[in-house]
């Protein structure tokens, strides 16, 4: 840290106990403060010292951007347990350097419903569906699995064991703590295809145990879904040729895929399922497949995926940050759009291409003359009957050119 950088913003996590549980120095800290922020229930927790008061309740990002002016006050901001994890901290890390802040964690909610079930945390999958859509939870499903998810509001506990029903997963069992570490905690136990009680309190912390039936839906997390997985129509790269792809694109964490053309967004959706860092952006020119990609980011947990509807090259035109990553899965044998996708991408990065169709052919090996990379042709064959015996049904061959820009 450089001799003029001032640590002026303390972000303190608190619990359900308020200050109690805080050691003195935080305390001092908070009593301390010129500008004291946080939502009304953490700022109802704590007694008047004289400081200016913020409660960002009511507009979470703007206040964020308010505390600019304060960067010669000594600001305390109040969050919940951890404000790294899922939390506060974390955005405001987003808005403000790391030499600016101090950061004083207490046991998140992860952390104090792992120890009411006897979990180990890095056994669980930790899920946040605050701010959030729920269908993130359908990437996590599977047998035997245990999740602990930070829930919106009282509705999402009634909202979960519906979607676990849906799913096939009614014999799960949900855990609902409410007011943790308060002297209000209270523990709901249910099967999903049981759950009765109603809406509960909006601060809880859900503990699920994964229990599968025998109509249960779940997927795999590598690359190589069966078409089954995706509603398509029959126009999709098929789970060998897309698993090739996927290796080739080979994501790494934080990384950018463009999925240009992306028809049912099979290659998009399985790159942002391979790590949840990673970002994905699917162009699309038919209106009625970009509502199909949303439904399948959707049922495959990947909500996240960011769909544009229109001509791929003025749609890339208006996203400024360049991909790491392209496939290009439409459009194949227009040279214009490939050019477009190889002058986008950034420097280091990766492009994928496959094309069936001689056009496609052609186009892909012109493209290769001219930006080197390799060239590779995949052959397929299933098995299928043939009266009472089976056979190989080869699949239309597939051109793949995968080049790193230089």
């Amino acid at each position: 840290m450089s001799s003029g950088t001032k640590r002026w913003l303390t972000v303190i996590g608190i619990g359900e106990d308020g200050l109690d549980s805080l050691p003195a120095s935080s305390v001092d800290l908070i009593r301390n403060a010129e500008i004291l922020v946080g939502g009304s229930r953490h700022l109802a927790k704590v007694a008047d010292y004289g400081a200016e008061r913020m409660d960002w309740g009511k507009g979470f990002f703007n206040a964020v951007e308010e505390l600019d002016a304060y960067k010669q006050k000594n600001v305390v901001v109040l969050a919940s347990g951890d404000p790294m994890n899922f939390g506060a901290g974390s955005t405001l890390r987003k808005r403000f350097a790391a030499e600016e802040m101090t950061v004083i964690p207490a046991p998140g909610a992860f952390s104090l419903a792992a120890s009411r079930m006897g979990w180990s945390l890095p056994d669980v999958q930790q899920v946040t569906v605050h701010g959030r859509p729920l269908d993130v939870i359908n990437l996590y499903l599977a047998p035997n699995t245990k999740l602990l998810i930070l829930s919106r509001d009282g509705t999402t506990p009634g909202d979960l064991a519906r979607l676990l029903v849906d799913k096939g997963f009614g014999e799960s069992v949900l855990h609902v703590f409410e007011h943790m570490g308060g002297e209000l905690e209270n523990h709901i136990k249910g099967t999903a295809a049981d759950w009765a009680p109603g809406q509960t309190v909006d601060l809880n912390t859900i503990a699920l145990e994964c229990v599968a039936g025998p109509d249960a839906v779940y997927w795999s997390r590598l690359a190589g879904l069966p078409e089954a997985a995706f509603e398509h129509d029959g126009k999709i790269t098929k789970r060998e040729v897309r698993a090739a792809t996927l290796a080739l694109l080979a994501p790494m964490p934080g990384e950018v895929l463009w999925d240009v053309g992306a028809g049912s967004g099979a290659v998009g959706i399985e790159w942002l399922r391979s790590d949840p860092s990673l970002k994905a952006i699917a162009i699309e020119t038919d209106a009625e497949k970009c509502q199909v990609i949303s439904r399948n980011a959707a049922n495959l947990g990947v909500p996240r995926l960011q769909v544009l509807q229109g001509n791929a090259e003025a749609k890339m035109a208006e996203v400024e940050d360049a991909p790491d990553a392209i496939f290009v899965g439409g459009g194949v044998s227009d040279r214009g759009l490939m050019n477009a996708c190889w002058d986008r991408l950034r420097t280091g990065g990766r492009l994928v291409a496959n094309g069936v169709t001689v056009e496609a052919h052609i186009s892909l090996m012109e493209f290769q003359k001219t930006h080197g990379g390799d060239l590779t042709r995949i052959s397929v064959a299933r098995s299928g009957a043939v009266g009472s015996m089976t056979a190989l049904r080869p699949l239309m061959d597939v051109l793949q050119v995968k080049a790193q820009k230089q």
